[in-house]
Order: C-alpha cells, then sequence, then structure tokens
C-alpha cells in the first residue's frame, strides 16, 4: 500500500501538475508495479485525506482521475476499486514478417489517394476531426510567443522590410544547435538551415542525394506526406517493414540491400514514427547508421515527434551516431510548438551546401519573425514548461481515447500504445475496409485518416489513424462511439 513516506510533501512549483494528478500517477504507478491488485479496494476518501493531508475534493479529484483513465472504477456504496484498464487487455499488434523481402520498389502512386482524401473532406462539414496530427491550438504557447515577436518589432521594426539572413536568424539557429546537444548532437549554428517545416527538410534531404527515378527506402506504414514528396520527386520508394513496437526493420532493410541494387537513401522516423507511435531502440539506430555508412546509403532522419515522447530526458537521435556526415537530420516545430508558423530545419552533413543552394534555388530566405520569437522562448525555461504541460495534456487524451477504442470497437480490434505523442494506429477485424470506414463515417461528419494512404500498397487498408491531440470530451466520446458502430457493421 502507499504510504505518506513516499510521496513528496513540498509544494511543487506552479509549474507542476496539480497535486491530485500527481497522486493519481503514484497510484497508476503502484497499479502497474502490482502493489495494487484489479479487482482490490482503493482507500477511501477519508483514508486518503488522513494519509497525504488533502482536501476531500482534492482525493475525489485523485480516485475520478484514476476512473478517467481506466485505473479504478466506483462501486455503488463501497468506493473504489483497482481495474485493469480494457486498453491494456487488447491483443498487441503482431511485428512484421522476418525475413521476407520487400515487395518490388515502384514509382509512389499515393497521389491520387490523397486528392480524393483531400477534396472529400473538403466538401464535408466536418464536425469531429480524428485525421490531423497536432494538438488543439490552446495546448500551444500562444500568448508567449505573441509577446516574443511584439518585443522584436517594437526593437527592430525593420524586420518586416528588411532582407532575413539565408540560413535564417543566427539567434534561433544558435538555440537549435545548443538543444541538439541534449539529443547527443554536436552542431555549430552554420550546421543549421531552417526551413519550412519538415516537409520542407525532406524534400531538400531527398532532392540532394537522389534524381529521379532513384529508389528510396522508407518504412511500411510511413507519413503520407512523404510518399507524396517522392512521387513529385520522381522517385521510386521501397517499402520496408516496420514494427508497432521498434521501427524499421533493420533485418529487412539488409535483405532489400541484397536484393536491390541502387538505392539511394533510407528515410526514417526514429521516435513515434508516423502511424504506428513506435521508438526504435538505440541499438537499432547505431545497426542502421553502421549499415548504411558501410553501403554508402544516405540516413535521412525525421524527428518531427521526439520531444512529445514521455520520457525524462531527450532520446538520443539518430545523427548522435554520425561521424562521417552520412546523416541527414531533418527536424520540425510544427507539432511540439506552433503549427501556424511551419518552422522547420536541417542538418545535411556532407550534403550542407548543396542543400543550402538548393533551398536558395527553391524558396529562397524564410521570414525571420517567427524565428525570433520562437528563439527567444525555446531559449527560456518556458520552452520545458510548456513541453511538460503538453505531454501531460496528450498522455491523459491518449489514454482516454484507446480506453473508448477498447469499449466502443468491436473484438479483435487491435491498438498500439504509444509512449507519448498525437495519434494511435488502430488495427480494425476482420481486414475491415478503412477506405469504406472512412466514406460511413465522413456522411456523419467524423473524419478519419485510412490507413490505405500510409502505403503504396494495400496492406494497411484495415487500419485507421486517429488523433489524441483534442481534448477528451461529450463529441469526441460520441463520435468514437459511433466509429465502433460503423465498424462493427462493416466487419461482420
Amino acid at each position: 500500500m502507499p504510504t505518506s513516506s513516499n510521496m513528496p510533501q513540498t509544494p511543487a512549483p506552479s509549474t507542476a501538475p496539480p497535486l491530485y494528478r500527481r497522486l493519481a500517477t503514484h497510484y497508476r504507478g503502484a497499479i502497474e508495479a502490482g502493489s495494487l491488485a484489479p479487482g482490490e479496494r482503493m482507500p477511501s476518501l477519508r483514508h486518503l485525506m488522513r494519509l497525504h493531508d488533502i482536501s476531500l475534493s482534492t482525493a475525489l479529484q485523485l480516485c475520478r482521475t484514476l476512473e478517467s483513465d481506466g485505473w479504478a472504477e466506483a462501486r455503488d456504496r463501497s468506493g473504489y476499486f483497482v481495474r485493469k484498464p480494457q486498453r491494456l487487455r487488447m491483443t498487441p499488434m503482431d511485428e512484421p514478417p522476418a525475413g521476407q523481402p520487400p515487395d518490388p520498389a515502384q514509382f509512389v502512386g499515393i497521389h491520387a489517394r490523397v486528392s480524393n482524401f483531400v477534396t472529400q473532406r473538403r466538401a464535408a462539414e466536418v464536425k469531429v476531426n480524428f485525421s490531423v496530427a497536432r494538438a488543439a491550438p490552446h495546448l500551444y504557447p500562444a500568448e508567449a510567443l505573441r509577446a516574443g515577436m511584439t518585443r522584436a518589432l517594437r526593437h527592430r521594426p525593420e524586420l518586416l522590410t528588411g532582407a532575413p539572413p539565408l540560413q535564417g536568424d543566427p539567434q534561433f539557429r544558435s538555440v537549435l544547435a545548443k538543444r541538439a546537444m541534449g539529443a547527443g548532437m554536436t552542431l555549430s549554428p552554420e550546421e543549421v538551415l531552417v526551413t519550412n517545416g519538415c516537409i520542407e527538410a525532406l524534400n531538400l534531404a531527398l532532392r540532394a542525394v537522389a534524381n529521379p527515378g532513384d529508389t528510396i527506402a522508407v518504412e511500411s506504414p510511413t507519413f503520407y506526406g512523404l510518399l507524396q514528396v517522392l512521387e513529385s520527386l520522381g522517385l521510386r520508394a521501397l517499402e520496408i517493414p516496420a514494427s508497432p513496437q521498434s521501427g524499421l526493420s533493420v533485418e529487412a532493410l539488409e535483405l532489400a540491400l541484397q536484393a536491390y541494387d541502387g538505392i539511394k537513401a533510407v528515410v526514417v522516423i526514429p521516435h513515434l514514427q508516423n502511424p504506428l507511435g513506435s521508438v526504435m531502440p538505440d541499438a537499432h539506430k547505431e545497426r542502421l547508421v553502421r549499415l548504411c555508412e558501410s553501403q554508402g546509403i544516405a540516413l535521412i532522419e525525421d524527428d518531427t515527434y521526439s520531444e512529445l515522447l514521455d520520457v525524462d530526458s531527450a532520446p538520443r537521435a539518430i545523427k548522435s551516431w554520425d561521424r562521417t556526415g552520412n546523416v541527414i537530420h531533418c527536424a520540425s516545430l510544427h507539432k511540439i510548438l506552433a503549427p501556424g508558423m511551419r518552422l522547420g530545419w536541417i542538418s545535411a552533413g556532407r550534403w550542407q551546401a548543396r542543400v543550402e543552394m538548393l533551398k536558395y534555388a527553391q524558396t529562397r530566405n524564410n521570414e525571420v519573425l517567427s524565428q525570433i520569437g520562437a528563439g527567444e522562448f525555446m531559449g527560456s525555461g518556458g520552452y520545458d514548461r510548456h513541453l511538460r504541460r503538453l505531454r501531460t495534456a496528450l498522455r491523459e487524451q491518449r489514454e482516454r481515447t484507446t480506453e473508448a477504442i477498447a469499449a466502443y470497437f468491436p473484438a479483435g480490434t487491435r491498438l498500439n500504445l504509444p509512449n507519448g505523442g498525437l495519434q494511435v494506429w488502430v488495427e480494425l477485424p476482420n481486414q475491415c475496409p478503412s477506405s469504406a470506414v472512412f466514406d460511413m463515417a465522413l456522411r456523419e461528419g467524423i473524419l478519419v485518416a485510412p490507413g490505405l494512404l500510409f502505403s503504396n500498397t494495400s496492406r494497411c487498408d484495415h487500419y485507421l489513424r486517429i488523433n489524441c491531440g483534442w481534448p477528451y470530451d461529450e463529441a469526441v466520446d460520441s463520435a468514437l462511439k459511433r466509429l465502433g458502430q460503423i465498424v462493427a457493421s462493416l466487419a461482420r
């Protein structure tokens, strides 16, 4: 039984989660460790009040938080009892088959699917949107960013009329280089080039290392925006199976390299992979770096989501193992700080000069005001406090979403349980077609991202990507319940 002796009694700083939430996390840890077993009665409200020296209101919030997160249940006139969340009872997703060579490389044909998805989305009246991969606007620090940019304009009004620096604002690049140290990278500000989001960074990286007709190895499934980029550049996509837990299968990539000549690059999302939510272990990252170095193949790292991982310290970037300049690191603040700013960056290793030339030829300089506002905020303690708040909110929303999926979707549904991030990847039972789910749901104002968008093959058509970035409310709950009914009707 948890005791007051192992709970911190000193007042928490104002940026810490509220006391009831910290206590709920404490009891959740006890349940996960087995100190409190499913079916066991929780301490009474009165006992909690005495044990932790808290008010009745705080004790109630503690228990209701455990209940809403799926770790406790209230029984009439009996109090609260420990339970195992339904999401943890679901069968985990299968690992990709080992030892099986990938499908032949092909020119990507995803653009028609994405265009159809966008056209239908624009024509519909969407009430609940599960298709995006970002958080609700109020979870981002709009006021702090606005204040920073206002100060910059007050002191430097010429920012709106003068030409911005070619590589980006020096102070912003300095902040990015300094924060990269936390992920194990050693970069100078001169090795950082500011881009229009990560999507431009990926465009530049691919154009630097490949020509039309070349083959690029990608994870399967993968972010459909990457498949669109490959198609627009006339590149072939070679889909390499990815694990829901550990990401790209290095073994499958090794097989592909034996079977195919002329693979020019490998593109991976190592942390909270989109759409799987997988996290690549450090041993796999290092092995991947060495494999690509030995084969003379560029390794392109999309590091959009690592700041959303529920961990105490930043995970090591793939580029932290790079000793030859063979890894191109692409990143973005789009998901973690300000979707409206479209701020990204690239550090291109031995291709840095070529990438800078391509950037100049393609889009020239980025405007600098948003960089100054972002750089000032990121250089302060406010940025890490924002990230902690964002991760806490997303964790709660993600857990409530996955608990609802476990409750509302039919038997045989499977999903990943990512350790952070904005979305979950859901496998539908009986090969239920996600395209049909998309059509039926959209007619009722519910928008989802069907799995067929995330692969050039049909192997992902019985999956959905569902966003957890918006607060869990009655509308979200009702929409998930209706989605479960639609899946059940189609899966029979």
